[in-house]
C-alpha cells in the first residue's frame, strides 16, 4: 500500500481540526431472531420501548459494520483490530488518490461500528433484554477480487443507487426537511441516483481500466457520507423517544460519533468532485463525477471547500436560523431509516425473512413512547 509520503501535504489543511483517533473496544454479542419476544426479563430492567430503540440501533450498526468490513478488507488498513481481508493494492491506491488518509479512515470507521453494535448488544443483555443477531441472514455473496475474505455478507455494495442530495441539504440555508418535507434538494452527483453502481471491485476484472476503478472508489467515497449522514440523524431522532436517562445517554453519546464520521467523509467526498480528480467518466458505463466548482455548478450549494452545515430554519420559521443536524423528526424514523437503506440497494438479494425481521424491529422502535412502561 502506498503511504502518505506519495502525496506530500495533500488535502489536509482544512481538515487539521478533525480528530483521527476514534473509539476502540470489544464487548460481547448475543442472539435473537424474533422481535416479538418478551423484552423484559425482570422488574426494573429496560422498558419495552427503550429496549426496542436499542435493538433497532444495534441492528443498524450490525449492517453498517458489515459493509464497512467489506471496504476495509479491500481498501483499509489491515491489522488485528479489523481482521478479515488482505487488501487490494490497486483499489487502495485509488482510495489514496482521493485522500492520503482514506485507508486509515476506513479502518477506524469500521472499528467504530463494530464496537457500537457489540456495546449495544452487551448493554441489552446486561439489562435482561434480548440482543440482536443477524447471522441467519448472512447469505449474500461479496466481492471475489484479490483481498476479499469471500465471506458471506448481510449487505450488497455492488448495486448501489445513491441519493447525494445531503450535499446541498447541509449547504441550503433556506430549507430543512423537517419543515419542508416535499422540497427537493439538488443532487451532487446526479448519475449516482439514476442507476446501480458498484462501490467495490466485484472481481479482479474491475481493476482496469484505471478510470473504471477510480469511478468505483469514487462511488465508495460518496456512499460513505451518504450512510453516515443517515446515522447522524437517526440517533437524535431515536433519543427523543427514550425513557431511561441512561438509554438517552447512550443514544446521545454514540450519535455524535456518526456526526464525526459524516463530516470526515463529506470532506473526503469533496476531493472526488473537484480538480484534479474531476471531472471523471467511467468508460464502461458512463457514470460521471462532475467538478462541482465549475459551471454549471459552483456557488455555496456545491462549493467543495464548505464542510460546515449552514444555519437553516429549525422548529419554526418564527425563530432565528440555527446550524443543526437535519432531519431529526422522530415520527417514523426507524421505518424511514429502513426504507433509506433499502432504496440504495444495500439489501438486493436479501430474503423475505430478513425484511420481515427488520420491519419488526423498526415498527417496535417507532412505537416506543417516552415515559411508557
Amino acid at each position: 500500500m502506498a503511504t502518505s509520503s506519495a502525496h506530500p501535504g495533500r488535502r489536509r489543511g482544512r481538515r487539521a481540526f478533525i480528530t483521527k483517533g476514534l473509539a476502540f473496544g470489544v464487548a460481547g454479542a448475543g442472539f435473537s431472531l424474533l422481535p416479538s419476544e418478551p423484552l423484559l426479563a425482570e422488574p426494573g430492567s429496560l422498558t419495552a420501548g427503550d429496549a426496542a430503540l436499542l435493538r433497532f440501533a444495534a441492528a443498524a450498526e450490525i449492517l453498517e459494520a458489515d459493509f464497512w468490513i467489506q471496504y476495509n478488507e479491500l481498501g483499509g488498513v489491515q491489522d488485528s483490530e479489523v481482521p478479515g481481508g488482505s487488501g487490494n493494492p490497486a483499489y487502495t491506491e485509488k482510495f489514496e488518490a482521493i485522500d492520503d488518509d482514506f485507508p486509515q479512515y476506513v479502518h477506524d470507521n469500521t472499528d467504530d461500528e463494530i464496537t457500537h453494535f457489540r456495546f449495544l448488544n452487551a448493554y441489552l443483555e446486561s439489562h435482561g433484554a434480548h440482543a440482536v443477531n443477524l447471522e441467519p441472514f448472512r447469505t449474500l455473496p461479496g466481492s471475489t477480487a484479490t483481498g476479499s475474505s469471500r465471506a458471506r455478507r448481510l449487505t450488497n455494495l455492488m448495486q448501489l443507487t445513491l441519493d447525494t442530495s445531503w450535499w446541498t441539504r447541509y449547504r441550503d440555508d433556506a430549507h430543512n426537511p423537517d419543515l419542508d418535507p416535499s422540497f427537493v434538494f439538488p443532487q451532487a452527483v446526479p448519475d449516482l441516483s439514476k442507476g446501480r453502481f458498484t462501490a467495490i471491485p466485484r472481481t479482479d476484472a474491475d481493476l482496469k481500466p484505471a478510470a473504471h476503478l477510480q469511478a468505483i472508489a469514487n462511488t465508495a467515497a460518496f456512499h460513505m457520507p451518504t450512510i453516515e449522514q443517515g446515522g447522524n440523524s437517526l440517533y437524535p431522532a431515536l433519543a427523543q423517544r427514550a425513557t431511561s436517562v441512561e438509554v438517552l445517554r447512550i443514544l446521545i453519546s454514540i450519535g455524535p460519533t456518526e456526526t464525526m464520521h459524516f463530516q470526515t467523509w463529506s470532506d473526503v467526498a469533496g476531493h472526488v468532485v473537484s480538480a484534479p480528480l474531476a471531472p471523471l467518466t467511467d468508460p464502461t458505463n458512463g457514470l460521471t463525477f462532475p467538478d462541482l466548482n465549475a459551471a454549471p455548478f459552483g456557488g455555496e450549494l456545491f462549493e467543495t471547500e464548505l464542510i460546515m452545515p449552514e444555519p437553516c430554519p429549525f422548529l419554526s420559521r418564527q425563530l432565528p436560523k440555527c446550524s443543526v443536524i437535519r432531519p431529526t423528526e422522530t415520527r417514523g424514523v426507524a421505518m424511514g431509516t429502513l426504507r433509506f437503506l433499502n432504496s440504495m440497494g444495500l439489501f438486493i438479494g436479501q430474503s423475505p425473512q430478513f425484511f420481515q425481521f427488520m420491519q419488526g424491529l423498526a415498527t417496535a422502535a417507532d412505537a416506543a413512547v417516552r415515559g411508557a412502561v
